[in-house]
């Protein structure tokens, strides 16, 4: 015989899946405010800089993982249900590829929103306006320069700092990881000459 199951189990049942799915929410403001949140975090990361994205040092890093939790509740708002969340990652996934798709298209609309490379080095010669305004102190780009494998600024042809905060760092001549790098590669080219070699003369 199945027993069935008691009210008391089922009314269990129906409130936790009114608790985890209702929405107390309207379904525009669940998708509204995720989007007005992204678009609005984009210019002001483009209006303060790159150096945030940079991540330069401790405070940049504390200043973007301070953020998510400062508009955490813009997003979700008085809301702590499932189908919330997958609304809310929803919207933020859909804006997300819908400007991608239209920067793609839009080159011109891709340099007004992300901005340009600012060129901080120059053949050596440190670019003091571009420094400022970047908000950048020698220091710390001598720490960028450090890590690529160059001592000195006079070994340096040019420094970029792109609009994603990441580095270019291009030298007068290969740094340290390049020339092993470049060793590495002439050594397996000489083994597969020599076992070309071997196979011929056994062939």
């Amino acid at each position: 015989m199945i027993l069935a199951p008691e009210p008391a189990l089922i009314q269990m049942l129906q409130k936790s899946s009114q608790h985890m799915f209702q929405l107390p929410l309207p379904i525009v403001e669940k998708i509204a405010r995720p989007v007005i949140v992204f678009l609005v975090l984009v210019m002001l990361l483009r209006i303060f800089g790159k150096r945030e994205l940079a991540q330069l040092n401790p405070f940049d890093l504390v200043v973007l993982l301070s953020l998510s939790n400062t508009v955490q509740n813009a997003i979700i708002g008085d809301d702590n249900s499932v189908t919330g969340g997958i609304l809310g990652a929803f919207s933020l996934l859909a804006i997300n590829w819908l400007v991608a798709r239209t920067l793609y298209q839009s080159p011109r609309l891709n340099v007004v929103l992300e901005g340009k490379s600012t060129i901080l080095v120059k053949d050596g010669k440190i670019d003091a306006k571009a420094m400022r305004d970047e908000s950048l102190t020698e220091e710390e780009l001598l720490s960028v320069i450090h890590k690529q494998g160059f001592a000195r600024l006079s070994d340096i042809r040019q420094v970029e700092l792109e609009p994603s905060g990441t580095f270019f760092v291009q030298g007068n001549e290969p740094n340290l990881y390049e020339q092993q790098h470049g060793e590495i590669m002439a050594k397996l080219d000489s083994l597969s000459r020599e076992l070309a070699a071997i196979r011929a003369k056994a062939g």
